[in-house]
Parts: C-alpha cells; sequence; structure tokens
C-alpha cells in the first residue's frame, strides 16, 4: 500500500488506523497523525496513555497489529527499524544509552560512523577525518564543545541529555523522535533544551514525547493528546491548554 502524495507534499509522519496490542492489553487503538514536514509536534498524556508505543512503532521496533505507518508518502509499515533510520528516522528513548567509558568525542564518533558504509572498519581515524569533523560539529551544536574529551560517565544529567540527541542526530535524520527529553532536567537545563530545540532547522520535523506541559507546549506548533491509547485532543499550544477534556485528564477526572 502506498499513498499517493508523494515527494515535498507528503507529510513526515502519517499513521493511519493504527493500533498495538500485546496480548490481551490493547495499548494504541484506531491512532490518526499527520504530522507536516518541517513542525514541531509534542504528543501528551499521562502513564499508560500509548505514547511510547507510538513511537516503538514509527520507529520499527514494534510492529503494529492494526493500520499503516507512512515516512514521507512512503508505506514503511512492515520496513524494518535499520531501514528507517536509513530512510531519514532518528529517535531518542526514556533511558538514556550512551557508552559510559568513552568520552563525549568517541560517543559522537561512534554514532556518526554506526550509519556509514563500512561502519564496521577497524582502521582508527586520522587526522582530517570528515567523521570526526562531524562529530566535533555535533558537540558544537548540542552545546558541548567544552566537554568533548570528557567522559560520558562524568556528565551531569542535563549534558547526557543533550549527548543523546547529539547522537540522534548524527544520522542526519529528516523526523526526529525525542521521548521524554526534559526527563530528570533541572528548570534552567529545560530552557536550555527548549532553546536548542527552537534552534533545529526546520529541514527536521521533530516529534517529542513530553510529561512535562510546560516544555511541550514551550517547543511544539501543534500538540497531540493521548489517552488509553487514543488520540482524545490536537490543537495549537493555546487551544490545548484551554481545552477542558485535557485539564479533566491531567487532574485526574474520569475520561471515557
Amino acid at each position: 500500500m502506498s499513498e499517493s502524495t508523494t515527494g515535498a507534499a507528503a507529510p513526515a509522519l502519517r499513521l493511519q488506523g493504527v493500533g498495538r496490542r500485546f496480548g490481551a492489553l490493547q495499548a494504541m487503538r484506531d491512532v490518526d497523525l499527520e504530522v507536516p514536514q518541517g513542525e514541531r509536534r509534542a504528543i501528551l498524556g499521562p502513564n499508560g496513555a500509548g505514547k511510547t508505543t507510538l513511537f516503538n512503532v514509527v520507529a520499527g521496533d514494534y510492529p503494529p497489529t492494526s493500520g499503516h505507518v507512512f515516512l514521507f508518502g512512503e508505506d514503511v509499515t512492515r520496513v524494518p527499524a535499520q531501514l528507517r533510520t536509513r530512510r531519514g528516522l532518528g529517535r531518542t528513548y526514556q533511558n538514556v544509552l550512551l557508552f559510559g567509558g568513552l568520552s563525549v568525542a568517541d560517543n559522537l564518533y561512534l554514532a556518526v560512523r554506526g550509519v556509514q558504509p563500512r561502519r564496521l572498519s577497524v582502521l582508527r581515524a586520522g587526522a582530517g577525518d570528515r567523521h570526526r569533523t562531524r562529530a566535533t560539529e555535533l558537540a558544537a551544536t548540542i552545546g558541548l564543545a567544552a566537554v568533548t574529551g570528557t567522559p560520558v560517565s562524568q556528565l551531569a544529567h542535563g549534558q547526557l541529555r543533550q549527548l543523546e540527541l547529539g547522537m540522534a542526530l548524527a544520522s542526519d535524520p529528516r523526523l526526529l523522535l525525542l521521548d521524554e527529553p526534559a526527563a530528570g532536567l533541572s528548570p534552567g537545563e529545560r530552557q536550555s533544551l527548549i532553546r536548542l530545540l527552537a534552534e533545529l532547522p526546520r529541514s527536521i520535523t521533530v516529534v517529542l514525547i513530553e510529561h512535562d506541559m510546560d516544555v511541550a507546549l514551550a517547543a511544539a506548533d501543534r500538540v497531540t493528546v493521548m489517552h488509553n491509547g487514543r488520540v482524545i485532543a490536537e490543537g495549537t499550544p493555546a487551544e490545548i491548554q484551554a481545552n477542558q477534556t485535557v485539564h479533566d485528564i491531567y487532574l485526574g477526572h474520569h475520561v471515557a
């Protein structure tokens, strides 16, 4: 199955009737979602809403049990995760996935090499190696240029989140999925994250999961709210702030 719309006009991400079941648990059901290219979209919802399952289905970690996933107009529902990366998809995870015994520069270098041909080559990088140059550029982009030689195990939590973002950017993604990028950050670090996301080029479409509504609303052009595996609201940050159903969810009131 393919979309009739392709090329620049196609959405960066489109979900059509997507569901995901784990045994008797219906984690997602009948999710329709469309994110235009260049948009910043936040996915909000309480624990158990289906947000991370949605990301795992989009990234190819889980196949959907119903529906279709499109990236830039191409049906990738049955395309393996590693091939989705080559089609322009990058992501981070709730738990930071880094090499603690290596430096910031080495982590970024491995991320850059990991998406290249001959990535398993054991040849040592020489002077002027383009992958090392790209790693240095990424360190500057994410605000870690001053600590490139520091072991990851010595970084503050906020710096770890910055580094994880840099590693996701190493594949030059056209669509970037950020899974709770503000988790565990201080108020100051959250403001730095918002600025960093705002500075990313609009050639990168960003979809982020966030529990922190303040971060999500500040970073997003539009917001999708999930509850019990379904999309229950969508709109601009101002519209979501004014939505009574959303307020009921976050205040713990019953929502069918």
